[in-house]
This record gives structure tokens, C-alpha cells and sequence, in this order.
């Protein structure tokens, strides 16, 4: 049997951004026993030219939501970018997670042929459904889960590769 366009993306989806709440939770504990504000850790940056914490998570909700509705061939729910707290992007990634669930599997299903195009400022990229899934769009959620990941690491969030992998259960 063959692995369906579907399972090979929104469980995977899912299971990333469920893994995050739970790092957020992390993220929230550690700042208290530190007794600084965890708000802060939205602007963290690994490098000055980097996007801050706040933007790697909303990326990666928009790139696991876009995906979906790429494969599915309909129009992503578009999220104003107005996170400011902790809470709120807890609330985006919920809100995500609900969205790529809400897509039925036979809407994603067969999708390996469809023509999927992602516009870009330097032009729009145009794949097969499959090649999309596998060489962008899964790629370029985990750069963004992992940067966050990282991130929150880097400011001495207790999280390890359990963390990463099986947060939200196995």
C-alpha cells in the first residue's frame, strides 16, 4: 500500500504544532522560575539578521496551513500577524491545527499530480503536488519548527530531542 498525500502531511502537521504548545508551555515555566516576563522571548534571535521567535512560529503556521490548502486546492484561512503574547500564539497554533483538520483526507488525496504554485517575491514557484510536499513545503515547516525550537533551547528552555520528537505524545 502506498502512503496517501494526506497522511503524509497533516498528521505530520499536527503532530509539529502540537509539540510546540508544549514547548510554549516549557517556554512559560521557565520563565517563571527565572521570574523574568516570557513575553520576552518573542524577539529572540540566534543571529541580528534573522527573524525573531514571534515570526518563526508564524511562519510555520502559515506554511503548515498553506500546504494543506495548496494540496487541497483551495484558499488558506489568512491570519492577521498580530501575535503579541505568548498566549495568542498559542492561540494561532490551535487555530491552525484546527484548519488542517478540518480539510478532508479526500481533498488532499490524489493531489501528487495537481499543479501547486507559491508565489514569491522573486517569482512565483510552480511544483507537482508530491514534489511540493516533499521539497518545500514539509522543508520549510521544520526549518521553522527547528528554528523555534532552537531558539527557545538557546534561551535555556529545559527541552530535549523528547521534546522535539514526542512533546505532545507518541
Amino acid at each position: 500500500m502506498s502512503i496517501s498525500m494526506h497522511s503524509a502531511s497533516v498528521p505530520v502537521f499536527v503532530r509539529m504544532l502540537s509539540n510546540m504548545l508544549k514547548w510554549l508551555d516549557k517556554a512559560q515555566e521557565h520563565a517563571a522560575a527565572k521570574k523574568f516576563e516570557p513575553n520576552v522571548l518573542l524577539t529572540a534571535r540566534l543571529a541580528p539578521d534573522m527573524l525573531p521567535f514571534l515570526r518563526q512560529i508564524q511562519i510555520a503556521s502559515d506554511a503548515a496551513k498553506s500546504a494543506v490548502a495548496r494540496l487541497a486546492g483551495v484558499e488558506a484561512p489568512v491570519f492577521e500577524d498580530n501575535e503579541a503574547k505568548i498566549d495568542e500564539l498559542r492561540a494561532r497554533i490551535r487555530k491552525t491545527i484546527d484548519y488542517v483538520q478540518s480539510v478532508p483526507a479526500a481533498q488532499i488525496d490524489g493531489s501528487e499530480d495537481r499543479e501547486v504554485t507559491v508565489p514569491r517575491r522573486s517569482g512565483p514557484l510552480t511544483f507537482k503536488g508530491e514534489a511540493y510536499l516533499k521539497h518545500f513545503a514539509l522543508p520549510n515547516f521544520f526549518f521553522h519548527v527547528t528554528t523555534t525550537y532552537a531558539l527557545l533551547r538557546h534561551n535555556g528552555v529545559d527541552l530535549g530531542k523528547s521534546d522535539y520528537l514526542f512533546a505532545s505524545g507518541i
